[in-house]
């Protein structure tokens, strides 16, 4: 029996989505730059698809920016706003992506650039307090934000932080990788510049992401070359990827709440053994709390009892991962700003509506094997 439960990696593709797609790799294959009938066909199918997209975001199709995915969609939107707009202070966190984090280092190596970052509690509760100070003490400033971390599952209040920034002249841009088609997105109320989002973490493909800019705010290219996505994104668009994106978005809201409170239920059952297995059994952030955090990400703590957890649970069938799939083979740097301590060990366990309750028995079954092994 196989075990997916690395969802916050990457989620399998939802086979509507591949349905929806193929006729675009095999049949419609025209460029869409394209004038004649072929060309004409993609060209609608893409700017069909931004229509859709714009719709459930209550979004304009021209605030749609189609990329290879979150990591490009949000260096396109920092870059931008250091290189092009002249913004000289950016507010984040320690436990952004490091599609944000390593940019802002590269960015302050090259250019005036001052980076602070918003105190935050031992659960990385963000001090709402010191982001007003760090606003007010400086003229120019973008704050940037994920809404859900992709390694413990901790949710930022960005509406509040969109607000904050808005009293306070701000631009703001954040990072939904993690959390779009799992929550709602209403970009006329949400108060940000720029949002990122990726097709492939919400069982649409790889390859594809989009980039929100809000009309009226100031974006150059990051692609130099031809005129695609009104000349702000060069390169021949991925004209099935696009279709699989806006249809894995459609098949996410129409059954978001169905499927938030399935997989919480399937994170629930987790929380339940994993508690009944191990008093040592703990969790990273507020992964373990319903309100405050993601419910696809459980990020679990315990004693380092030498197990490789990560490959102990591959050998049984059973994927996870050990705190960010892109962080892998180092220390990561959430857990490191959190203060864990470097003792003990770190699991996260990552849902999708294609897991089963039998899926989480197995598995947590096969953890309490290891660890009671190990201690025996």
């Amino acid at each position: 029996m196989s075990i997916y439960l690395d969802n916050a990696a990457t989620t399998p593709m939802d086979p509507s989505v591949f349905e929806a797609m193929k006729p675009y790799l095999l049949e419609h294959f025209g460029n869409p730059s394209s004038r004649h009938e072929l060309g004409r066909k993609t060209r609608l199918a893409i700017e069909n698809s931004r229509a859709s997209i714009a719709e459930h975001l209550k979004a304009l199709p021209e605030e749609i920016i189609f990329t290879s995915g979150g990591t490009e969609a949000d260096n396109m939107a920092l870059v931008s706003s250091v290189i092009y707009s002249k913004i000289n202070h950016i507010i984040t966190t320690p436990f952004e992506h490091h599609a944000v984090l390593h940019t802002l280092n590269g960015l302050k190596k090259t250019h005036d650039l001052k980076v602070s970052y918003i105190q935050h509690d031992s659960k990385g509760n963000l001090d709402p307090d010191h982001l007003n100070y760090l606003l007010k003490i400086h003229p120019k400033n973008l704050v940037s934000v994920m809404h859900g971390n992709n390694e413990i599952g901790n949710l930022n209040n960005i509406q509040w932080i969109g607000e904050t920034c808005r009293i306070h002249g701000a631009w703001f841009h954040t990072d939904t990788v993690q959390t779009m088609a799992h929550y709602e997105y209403d970009l006329k109320q949400l108060h940000t510049h720029f949002l990122a989002a990726s097709a492939h973490k919400f069982h649409g493909p790889k390859g594809i992401g989009f980039l929100y800019c809000r009309k009226g705010t100031e974006l150059s290219p990051l692609i130099q070359g031809g005129g695609q996505e009104r000349a702000l994104r060069a390169g021949t668009e991925n004209i099935a990827g696009i279709i699989g994106l806006a249809r894995a978005l459609e098949i996410g809201y129409s059954q978001m709440d169905k499927d938030r409170k399935y997989i919480q239920s399937l994170k629930d059952l987790m929380i339940h053994h994993l508690q009944n297995i191990s008093p040592d059994v703990r969790f990273n952030g507020n992964s373990e709390v319903k309100e405050k955090s993601l419910y696809t990400v459980l990020s679990v703590n315990l004693p380092n009892t030498g197990i490789d957890w990560v490959s102990a649970l591959d050998e049984q069938g059973i994927a996870v991962s050990g705190g960010s799939a892109c962080s892998a083979g180092s220390n990561s740097h959430v857990l490191k700003a959190l203060g864990v301590e470097m003792d003990r060990s770190t699991i996260r366990f990552s849902f999708s509506r294609f897991n089963t309750p039998e899926e989480i028995e197995v598995a947590a079954r096969a953890f309490s094997s290891l660890l009671h092994t190990q201690a025996a």
